[in-house]
């Protein structure tokens, strides 16, 4: 499966106190980068979705303000219903923090469905 990268600049309204990204923010470019990615999966009408189940985070190094970064996402699992992503953010082809997660798509009862197969085309 390929890998999906997504450019990121780091500005001073990521940062904490001590001048380093604030470790909830690393979540928030983490959707964005996801949300770049499926931007052409959209579930059809009455079908939720993906919804996030499972998140875990690695922090490696910090990040500050004007790094210049790109997260990498991939598919590490593709099941049924749902799917496992890893998501590096990297700068100058070292790795920062590795994100993964589980997302489980839902139809319009908001019970696991299995990914319609126009989905999982785009998704590959």
């Amino acid at each position: 499966m390929s890998i999906h990268k997504f450019p990121f600049t780091i500005a001073f309204a990521d940062t904490d106190a001590q001048g380093m990204v604030y470790h909830a923010r690393y979540i928030e470019i983490a959707e964005r980068a996801r949300m770049n990615w499926l931007r052409f999966t959209m579930p059809p009408e009455g079908d939720i979705g993906w919804v996030l189940k499972e998140l875990c985070m690695k922090y490696i190094r910090p990040l500050r303000p004007a790094d210049d970064i790109v997260v990498e996402t991939s598919i590490i699992k593709l099941g049924n219903a749902s799917m496992s992503v890893e998501q590096k953010f990297v700068k100058d082809n070292e790795v920062y923090a590795i994100l993964t997660g589980t997302a489980a798509y839902l139809g319009c009862n908001f019970k696991p469905k299995r990914i319609p197969v126009e989905i999982l085309d785009k998704c590959k």
